[in-house]
């Protein structure tokens, strides 16, 4: 939001510069992001003086460049070449000097003192686009013959300049979203810094208002006064559309408006004057003589300001005339009810809206506007009239005519304002040190607190209207903090604390483990929005009725909450890939949502579950691509030995998971299931090319999800065993195994620990071969055994004999036979 330094001190006598008002500003919470200068013209006509052309002749090397000699109230007159086809003699002209500036389009140019076809030249006499005051360059511009000689044109032209803050402003200070709303937080904190109450708010001035002729009434209608809880109204007749003056639009464009027409341009002015919106429409729009406030029926079709055809959801506040839309209430006028350089009169609105309506169709339609920014966070239901009377009497001085009406206030429903009860020891024991009962009450006062009756021990209150954010006694010593001032409050020269005793394992401090972990491993972390679109869960094994809707969505991509982090993690792949970065090992930790089913485990809201899983994606890739290679991409296997680096960074043994075939499902092409007895806790595998199709993935995707709470509940049960270090040597010995292609290597490794559980320290599997030869649908496996006794060393007797109960087992398990 931009406010306008000079536009401030038109409600505040105030001597503090724009630094100082900046830095007053961010302490009391309306946080100064920026502060720049504005100018009217661009760089403000620096350099440029009036003068007068003394003689021109013809340049002797150039038809089209004139010589000329021009006073511009020095010792000398300046030569300067021109190529202007209107320059003469006497004319009264603006001058750039050498070494002035100028904006043409936008862009700077320095005048230089130079020779132009072999004439000197000292300067430019100058067209009205060259200073930034116009389009035309159809020639130079010409002064009246009265204009004095040698004075700076900014001074002619009286420019004006300013200093513009753009303030963060918080959703629920939407009372500071007005130069007057700024200004009576920077009155409250001179005040109380100045300890006089020297400053006071300047209002403007309706007092003058009053119809000057009856003669146009139109009656209003509310239909839904939930979704409006307040509307007012006059039309004003026998107006003339046209530009507004120097100031109003120098007013506008330093907060970054651009000026329309007089009547808009008050609309907008008293808007960012109050906080309170407004708009006109064209009183020959308002067919049948009423204007009604209700919800078009579905499918009705509007089209806007802007000429774009939308379609209405049913739920629209319109305001209607006797036939049709008009305008979509708070947030956009219609194409045929705006007004024009031939409208003479005008119905002129001044209304409350509600917020959940406003907001609903401004997502809806994908609106926004500075009124819907105002209305969404709720707009002050007292200021209607008196915003209305404002903007009324500036038009009459904008644009002539006369008020046509009496003001209709159709407020069926008033809205009482909050009363609450602070006291005073509640007030010292949140700000953290004594604030005496005069500051207190000094500074509510200059916040618009009412307070309606007072004791030893505090104030009974009633919050001012517009403060929708203020509902409770610490909201209220939040507003007096913050004037009194944050940095105020003592820092206490010692802290007390308490020891916290937390559940092990901390699953936070795992978490950053394994983060760091898998950081460590050329991993990088990402964080998706927990919001997405509900299409993605319509299909690909996903139930889409236990998807979490939200009621109210962002716009219908972020309309569910997340079932997996797959399709986040799918998103994130493919903007990188579209910008060339193909090789990439991603992680993820996050909570995935669903509405629970009758099995599932009771969460802390009834009806729902909530899960935190960890999701690793691998595409491209494994190795950055050398001389010497990075020709091989990321496979299966790189996933699991990933996954199996979690797992033994939390603790937990991999062998002892039962390792399954994930059987069919849609997102992957094939995958690997990991369960801890019953319990399900990983599955891994790469992704379909029918998933990666709708992702606009091409290359091959590895992912792998882990169930996150449930392996840190696994974590939490391992304990920590000191083993001292083998003293004796191990004993390695290898099969060749001929078996079914159907036999995964990891049913070769339960049954050796299910045969020698003693000596058998490790089992693996160092080359597969497969040929037709070997036999139909058979392979080789060739196996690794490595034996250890932690008492003594072992003979080739008893390795021998373990060899032959492992041959045997595979030959009655596995029907195994050894190559």
């Amino acid at each position: 939001m931009l406010i306008s330094y000079h536009w401030l001190k038109s409600y505040l006598d105030f001597t503090e510069g724009p630094e100082e008002v900046s830095n007053i500003l961010t302490d009391c919470g309306l946080e100064v992001e920026s502060l720049h200068r504005y100018e009217s013209v661009p760089g403000g006509l620096a350099g440029v003086v009036t003068g007068q052309v003394l003689s021109c002749k013809a340049h002797p090397n150039a038809d089209k460049l004139t010589l000329t000699m021009v006073d511009v109230g020095s010792e000398e007159p300046l030569p300067i070449v021109c190529g202007a086809p209107n320059v003469a003699e006497g004319q009264k002209v603006l001058v750039a000097m050498v070494g002035s500036t100028l904006y043409p389009g936008g862009k700077a140019l320095t005048i230089k003192k130079a020779k132009i076809r072999g004439e000197l030249s000292e300067g430019m006499i100058c067209a009205e686009d060259e200073l930034g005051m116009g389009d035309s360059h159809e020639g130079i511009m010409v002064l009246p013959a009265v204009t004095p000689v040698g004075i700076p044109a900014a001074a002619y032209f009286e420019l004006t300049d300013d200093w513009v803050f753009e303030v963060g402003l918080t959703p629920n200070r939407i009372d500071a979203a007005s130069h007057t709303g700024v200004a009576r937080d920077l009155a409250a904190v001179l005040n109380h810094v100045n300890k006089e109450k020297g400053y006071l708010l300047q209002w403007p001035d309706v007092a003058g208002f009053a119809p000057d002729r009856v003669d146009k009434e139109v009656p209003v209608t509310i239909e839904d006064p939930e979704a409006c809880p307040r509307y007012s109204s006059l039309t004003i007749s026998g107006i003339r559309v046209k530009d507004s003056p120097a100031w109003l639009q120098d007013r506008l464009k330093a907060i970054g408006l651009k000026p329309i027409n007089n009547v808009v341009d008050a609309t907008n002015f008293v808007l960012h004057e109050l906080g309170q919106p407004l708009h006109a429409f064209d009183l020959e729009a308002v067919t049948g003589n009423q204007v009604i406030v209700k919800k078009s029926p579905r499918g009705t079709e509007f089209v806007t300001l802007d000429e774009e055809t939308l379609e209405l959801s049913g739920e629209d506040l319109m305001i209607c005339n006797a036939d049709e839309p008009m305008c979509m209430g708070g947030i956009l006028g219609g194409v045929h009810s705006g007004v024009t350089a031939r409208t003479s009169a005008i119905f002129l609105e001044s209304a409350c809206f509600s917020p959940v309506s406003i907001r609903r169709s401004a997502k809806l339609h994908n609106l926004k506007t500075d009124a819907s920014f105002r209305f969404e966070r709720g707009s002050d239901p007292e200021m209607t009239v008196f915003a209305l009377k404002r903007a009324a009497l500036l038009i009459k001085e904008l644009a002539g005519g006369y008020i046509s009406s009496d003001v209709h206030d159709v407020y069926p429903r008033p809205v009482k304002s909050v009363e609450l009860e602070l006291a005073y020891e509640r007030v010292n024991g949140l700000i953290g040190q004594p604030v005496t009962p005069k500051e207190v009450k000094g500074i509510l006062a200059d916040l618009d607190f009412e307070i309606l009756s007072e004791s030893k021990k505090g104030l009974h209150l009633r919050v001012p209207a517009y403060r929708v954010d203020v509902t409770r006694d610490a909201d209220v010593i939040e507003e007096i903090l913050r004037i009194y001032g944050y940095n105020q409050v003592d820092v206490p020269p010692k802290m007390h604390t308490s020891m916290g005793v937390s559940p092990k394992p901390d699953k936070e401090h795992l978490q950053n483990v394994v983060s760091d972990m898998l950081s460590s491993r050329g991993f990088h972390e990402i964080m998706n929005n927990s919001l997405t679109r509900a299409a993605y869960y319509q299909d690909m094994g996903f139930d889409p009725k236990r998807s979490v809707n939200i009621q109210n969505p962002l716009s219908q991509d972020l309309n569910v909450m997340r079932q997996c982090l797959l399709f986040g993690g799918l998103e994130t792949l493919a903007y990188n890939v579209n910008r060339k970065v193909s090789d990439m090992k991603l992680y993820e930790f996050g909570n995935v949502y669903q509405l629970a089913t009758g099995d599932a485990p009771p969460g802390p809201l009834p009806g729902y579950r909530e899960r935190m899983v960890l999701a690793l994606f691998l595409t491209g890739r494994s190795q950055p691509e050398t001389w010497r290679g990075g020709d091989q991409d990321h496979d299966f296997f790189d996933l699991k030995q990933a996954v199996y680096a979690v797992l033994q960074r939390m603790g937990l043994n991999g062998q002892d998971l039962r390792a399954e075939d994930a059987g069919e499902d849609p997102r992957f092409a094939y995958a690997l299931d990991l369960y801890a007895g019953k319990q399900f806790v990983v599955r891994m595998g790469q992704l379909s090319k029918a998933l990666l199709k709708r992702a606009d993935m091409k290359g091959d995707v590895f992912y792998g999800m882990m169930e996150w709470d449930a392996l840190v509940t696994l974590a939490g049960k391992q304990e920590i065993l000191y083993r001292e270090v083998p003293r004796y040597p191990e004993v390695r010995r290898d099969l060749a195994l001929l078996l079914d292609r159907s036999v995964p290597f990891s049913r070769i490794e339960e049954i050796a620990r299910k045969v020698e559980k003693k000596l058998l320290r490790s089992v693996g599997l160092f080359d597969v071969y497969q040929d037709d030869k070997l036999g139909k649908d058979k392979k080789s496996y060739a196996v690794s055994f490595v034996f250890q006794h932690e008492e003594k060393t072992l003979t080739d007797k008893e390795v021998d004999k373990v060899m032959e109960k492992l041959t045997k087992a595979y030959e009655q398990q596995l029907a195994a036979t050894l190559r």
